[in-house]
């Protein structure tokens, strides 16, 4: 049994379950940082001398590995258990890293995508899903908090890796000049890499999986009620597949990100578009308020489905959602208030759609195989991430060749949105209960649980009560999930207060 395995990393019936969360966050803010790789933007086109298209495909390759490593790698995550393949993610992520700075270095582009798109992009998908069915599992009275635990720290990723990243290039480069960035990229990579490194390291180390006899204070599953939207049943990835409500929820998930992320890719020329008297530090300010409503929805509107239901929260997001996109393109040049209201709401609404669905799947499949379920689902996100954005810069690209300005680059692609929103709401009210005829027998689901051999559990018990001890004493892995978890809070506070700073300028 080797140090990676899950037979290693199941923890002892007493085990607190709240030292689990950090190792979430830690991998996931870590890989979040994709989303501020438009901080690189200017940077790599001034050293390739290239134009934004050829520097923007190292993003979308990086997404579409997201969407495909995380589909046909999902059920290997499964069986493999949380800490292998986080330490599988960290290697593609931190090896990415450092093949892009080898391509910056000589000079060939193509070595940046290979490294941080197409390798990066396969951490970025395993890192992604990997600790989101364990924490399910850690949480099964509360699985909306579970998974907005999990993905929280993805959206919060930029929040940090934006302003941390062009502080990087501006001390080794000599200064924030977009000459002395170039200069400073090379070693931020560097940096950044061994940054990421150990921090999900230590998210590796801390993780651990239920022990089998284990549940929640005053939680008894005997006595969970099925309800009408929550399944105590369980079905296989392979079956789920061929249910329809595992297509209504790709159509759910690709229209919700669709419409979140074409705002996301053009926030800072989109709010001075509308309102030119924006500086760009404050187009900015409003790009970190965007990371931090992202965040913050994937936690507090996943939370909230816990009690009002996975399909009901989906009725919001894509209900009032299609509002606000609608007020956006009617009135939002007309009031700074209610454009930033607006944006912010429905980016809260892109990020909870991400949390949530996890859970709306649990609730829908079981939790037999929902981590592969899920890595398949994201294949939604993959088109989507393509979708968004193509569809908003050709509209931009065709209203500014016809000679319109302002808000009204944006107008029809807003309505478009709204016409994709009207869709998934759709898809959501056709979702129902998964027929009978596709649940797994439970001798099946029991013999694939977390229960390794007989001799295996009779050394991890003993090992488990040692480290059980040694969690409620403050022993060294109770002390090392309380140094990630410092370190995940500080991170988060930098990116507040820097966001803080530069969103003040827009008032």
């Amino acid at each position: 049994m080797g140090v990676l395995d899950r037979e290693a990393i199941v923890a002892s019936p007493k085990f607190n379950r709240w030292l689990i969360p950090a190792a979430a966050l830690a991998i996931h803010l870590c890989i979040g940082q994709v989303y501020a790789f438009s901080v690189f933007k200017s940077p790599l086109m001034d050293h390739f001398a290239v134009q934004e298209v050829a520097v923007g495909w190292i993003f979308s390759l990086a997404i579409l590995m997201l969407g495909l490593s995380a589909a046909f790698g999902g059920t290997w995550v499964e069986k493999a258990g949380p800490r292998k393949s986080m330490a599988l993610a960290g290697l593609c992520w931190v090896t990415g890293f450092i093949i892009a700075t080898f391509g910056i270095s000589t000079g060939q582009l193509w070595l940046v995508y290979l490294g941080y798109g197409f390798i990066g992009g396969i951490g970025l998908g395993i890192g992604y899903i990997s600790p989101v069915s364990t924490l399910i599992k850690w949480f099964p009275d509360r699985p909306g908090l579970a998974t907005g635990l999990a993905i929280m720290g993805f959206g919060g990723g930029a929040l940090i890796a934006s302003p941390a990243s062009n502080a990087l290039m501006a001390h080794f480069g000599g200064g924030p000049e977009p000459e002395q960035l170039v200069n400073g990229i090379i070693p931020t990579f560097i940096a950044l890499a061994i940054v990421y490194a150990l921090v999900i390291t230590g998210g590796a180390y801390c993780i651990r999986v239920p022990h089998p006899d284990w549940k929640p204070a005053g939680w008894d599953p005997s006595q969970v009620k099925e309800k009408p939207m929550q399944t105590t049943k369980n079905v296989s990835a392979n079956s789920a597949i061929r249910t329809p409500q595992f297509w209504l929820l790709w159509i759910v998930l690709f229209t919700n990100v669709t419409a979140g992320i074409g705002i996301l890719e053009n926030a800072a020329p989109m709010i001075q578009d509308y309102f030119p008297q924006i500086t760009a530090a404050a187009a900015a300010g409003f790009v970190g308020m965007l990371s931090l409503t992202n965040m913050a929805g994937r936690f507090v509107w996943s939370s909230l489905s816990d009690y009002i239901g996975r399909k009901n929260i989906y009725i919001l997001y894509l209900g009032l959602g299609l509002l606000l996109y609608l007020a956006v393109a009617v009135v939002g040049g007309g009031s700074l208030f209610l454009f930033l209201i607006a944006t912010l709401i429905i980016l809260s609404f892109y990020g909870g759609g991400f949390a949530t669905v996890p859970a709306y799947l649990r609730d829908l499949f079981g939790v037999y195989q929902v981590g592969a379920i899920h890595g398949r689902l994201l294949t939604a996100w993959a088109a989507a991430g393509v979708a968004g954005p193509l569809i908003v810069n050709l509209v931009v690209e065709s209203q500014a060749a016809a000679g319109k300005s302002g808000q009204d680059l944006y107008s029809l692609s807003l309505y478009i949105m709204v016409g994709v929103l009207a869709i998934g709401f759709i898809a959501n009210a056709l979702v129902r209960p998964v027929d009978a005829k596709h649940h797994e027998s439970e001798d099946v689901v029991a013999a694939a649980q977390d229960r390794p051999d007989p001799d295996a559990v009779a050394a991890e018990e003993a090992r488990a009560h040692m480290r059980d001890e040694d969690a409620q004493d403050g022993g060294f892995h109770a002390t090392i999930a309380v140094v990630l978890a410092g370190v995940v809070c500080a991170g988060l506070l930098y990116g507040l207060v820097q966001t803080v700073i530069k969103a003040a300028a827009l008032f």
